[in-house]
């Protein structure tokens, strides 16, 4: 069977090794060492899930480095199926970002490679598989293979008393059709870190705390509303990149790939959820524990009657400069041809699906406009390798600016325009995030003239 994959099967690098550590460890030879491979995860009492993971641990062990200072990170391949792990959200070469599009190899059943680069730029990225899926869906983004990758800046970073990693996960889908003749996953369980909630242990806080929530969607598919019972959220950065307007908001939305950093002043004793809005999300587990020290009454839940959620509120309040007439536009136009009849949908990019699919090339310096325009019935979260984009037209927001991201949803029947400039010389991947989508023809390679 003719896949994405196949189309550019690469060699792989070296022979396995065989240790399993449970945390990333230095060694002499790099400075981080992460194995995949088969892991049984318990979700919760009596529930586990047979998966692949890093290390031996879902979410993956926390890469803590450092911008400007280069790194490598050794990763062995326990599986019987090729691998590759994508540093999400670095500006790094093609031949090392993690794609086998780009050009980075893949790594062998049994096969080892390193990755050697300097991260840029600093805040919170994170990292995962980059492989095929299709119909399987215990593979790929299904599985537990991502892990957080934070990238501290030169400076010290802003006041805060603790910081906790939360990572969104959905688990056990199933694929179900929609009135439109669509194929999508349904989920049984959601987890925070791995666990439904009650299940592991709570984010333990003192009241007065300024507490700095680092949360990512590694979902594969799914969308996630969070709020934290009698808590605001001061939202002080998207996808690892400070926004020009902090502000303090109910709740968070996530699509799939997306990060948020918010600081929550605990100044509400009690023992809170902090959970998915949506009832029967929470009801698969997608929640957990916020304890006061102190505190012993039962975890208490307020249910927000609204879902809430605005990328433009984050944005310059300042007004926008003139456009300088120097930016080239770059129509996108996300469409769907559904085959039918158990065959595969076909995702497409102005009118082609991957491999078909293409644009101009890029020239180095040149400030470019994406125009995302999604027609279909379905919500996209969409990401660029290699690169940041500024939002720039929003459904609502006709002409912001000043909000810096590597994904943004293009919601159903929706435009949405970004603007970045190429400055990172390389082939360059766009494509959607929900992993069927991608599956499905969902992507499209920038080349640098």
């Amino acid at each position: 069977m003719l896949t994405r994959r196949s189309l550019l099967k690469l060699g792989s690098i070296a022979a396995a090794s065989a240790a399993l550590p449970n945390q990333a460890r230095s060694l002499e030879s790099a400075d981080y060492s992460i194995d995949i491979a088969a892991y049984t995860l318990e979700i919760a009492p009596k529930h586990s899930i047979k998966t692949i993971a890093y290390n031996q641990q879902v979410p993956g062990p926390l890469l803590r480095l450092r911008e400007g200072k280069s790194v490598t990170i050794d990763v062995t391949n326990h599986t019987s199926n090729e691998e590759i792990v994508h540093w999400h959200g670095l500006f790094l070469p093609p031949e090392v970002d993690g794609a086998m599009e780009e050009g980075t190899p893949m790594i062998a059943a049994g096969g080892k490679a390193s990755y050697t680069y300097t991260p840029s730029p600093a805040g919170f990225r994170w990292y995962h598989t980059h492989t095929f899926a299709g119909t399987d869906l215990k593979k790929a983004q299904y599985t537990g293979q991502h892990g957080f990758l934070m990238i501290d800046p030169r400076d010290s970073p802003g006041h805060y008393d603790q910081e906790f990693f939360l990572a969104l996960h959905d688990w056990d889908g199933e694929m179900t059709g929609s009135g439109d003749g669509s194929m999508n996953p349904e989920y049984k369980f959601s987890t925070v870190n791995g666990r439904v909630l009650g299940f592991g242990d709570p984010l333990r806080v003192k009241q007065g705390q300024r507490v700095l929530l680092h949360i990512l969607n590694s979902s594969p598919t799914e969308q996630h509303w969070l709020a934290l019972a009698g808590h605001q959220f001061r939202v002080i950065a998207l996808d690892g990149n400070s926004v020009p307007s902090p502000q303090s908001v109910p709740m968070l939305r996530l699509a799939p790939a997306e990060r948020v950093c918010a600081l929550v002043e605990m100044n509400n004793p009690g023992i809170w959820i902090l959970g998915e809005v949506r009832k029967h999300i929470q009801a698969a587990g997608s929640g957990i524990v916020v304890e006061y020290a102190g505190s012993t009454a039962k975890p208490a839940w307020q249910q927000p009657e609204n879902l809430i959620w605005d990328y433009g509120q984050f944005a310059s309040t300042t007004s926008a400069p003139s456009d300088p007439g120097n930016i080239i536009d770059i129509p996108l136009v996300f469409e769907s041809r559904f085959a039918g009849h158990g065959a595969p949908d076909h995702w497409m990019i102005n009118g082609k699906s991957w491999p078909e699919t293409g644009a101009a090339p890029l020239t180095h310096g040149q400030r470019y406009r994406l125009q995302f325009k999604n027609p279909s019935s379905d919500d996209h979260p969409v990401h660029l390798h290699r690169h940041s984009f500024q939002l720039r037209s929003l459904p609502k927001d006709r002409n912001i600016r000043g909000i810096l991201k590597d994904v943004v949803l293009v919601e159903a029947k929706t435009e949405v325009h970004v603007e970045f400039t190429a400055d990172n010389p390389g082939v360059t991947l766009f494509h959607c995030h929900q992993q069927n989508h991608m599956d499905e023809g969902f992507m499209m390679l920038f080349h640098y003239a």
